[in-house]
């Protein structure tokens, strides 16, 4: 599969002031640290962590809705600024968490699918009619949904709507941002069902963010784990669950319930995730690592592949 987008060392970091007239030391909250990753397109990549981890900021990196304060991304192998984001938004469309909140209560559905194309400019009103009357029927809503408003619909309808205006420009990349975790579960299989149709039917590639692995183990193709801002491990979803490398990740799918098995005593994860805003030196996970070493305290660990499998990469001292 051919490369979409990637990122190269994309590091986030937000200037939240201090060290004025009083003196003290400027706080900045790093978000996201050296992350890299590509997606393919047609692929599905997951991005988990706990919360706090810069999930959805690099999900706004990849959408264009925040810039990086370091590194580069690449969109089909072109560094981004030589694209040129007009038409990297074209083809990298988002759907947030809260559907309700995405979408304009004054707007009926017919103006919230039509809108990212009015946005862009270029087409018709009859082709932006046209093209939420399709919209609608692939998402699986009835044709009348087009003259309603976003009240009149559940909240599994709602995400729908969202993923039909996400459709509108045809994009290649949908950045879906926790879309189902403001769904009761009863619904959430029915929306990840729909996201896995459109994507066979149309080719499409998927970053899906969320916290929870049990989830994304029924949708995606590789995943990658984030903790406080940093790339901890980044697998294929078979070789991850299967077998994970890091730490962190371990103590992840230990947390995750399933039939006939245990939980791991030894991976359970101790304690809170630190503040962005005062990082641990060394490892970011050390603080709560039951591995935890003297070398974890200083040294920053990179990602290598673990033992016996290439295309599983892990940042550990201790990778397994």
């Amino acid at each position: 599969m051919s490369e979409l987008i990637a990122l190269e060392s994309v590091s986030v970091h937000f200037d939240l002031g201090g060290g004025g007239l009083f003196g003290g030391r400027r706080r900045i909250l790093r978000a996201a640290e050296q992350v890299s990753f590509a997606i393919a397109a047609g692929e599905t990549l997951a991005l988990v962590g706990e919360s706090g981890s810069g999930k959805s900021t690099l999900g706004n990196v990849v959408a264009g809705l925040q810039a990086p304060s370091d590194g580069r991304l690449r969109f089909h192998g072109a560094p981004l600024d030589a694209v040129g984001w007009r038409q990297a938004r074209r083809a990298i469309q988002i759907v947030f968490q809260d559907p309700f909140g995405a979408l304009d209560p004054r707007m009926p559905v017919s103006a919230i699918i039509a809108e990212p194309l009015l946005i862009q400019g270029g087409s018709t009103a009859r082709q932006r009619r046209d093209r939420a009357a399709e919209l609608v029927e692939q998402v699986g809503l009835p044709r009348d949904a087009l003259n309603r408003y976003p009240h009149e619909f559940s909240g599994g309808q709602r995400q729908r709507i969202a993923i039909a205006r996400a459709l509108a420009p045809a994009p290649e990349l949908i950045v879906a941002d926790e879309p189902l975790s403001a769904l009761d579960v009863s619904i959430q299989s029915q929306v990840l069902n729909l996201m896995k149709e459109l994507q066979e039917r149309l080719g499409l590639s998927y970053l899906f963010i969320s916290h929870d692995l049990a989830v994304v183990n029924h949708l995606v193709d590789r995943v990658a784990v984030l903790y406080l801002g940093r790339l901890v491990e980044i697998a294929p979803r078979e070789e991850l669950f299967a077998r994970p490398s890091h730490p962190y990740t371990q103590a992840l799918l230990d947390a995750v319930p399933r039939i006939g098995r245990r939980r791991a005593r030894g991976h359970v994860i101790k304690g809170e995730m630190p503040s962005p805003l005062a990082p641990p030196p060394g490892c970011v996970f050390h603080p709560r690592c039951p591995k935890a070493a003297d070398i974890c305290r200083t040294d920053i660990p990179t990602l290598g592949a673990a033992p016996g499998r290439a295309d599983q990469l892990s940042a550990c001292h201790f990778r397994e």
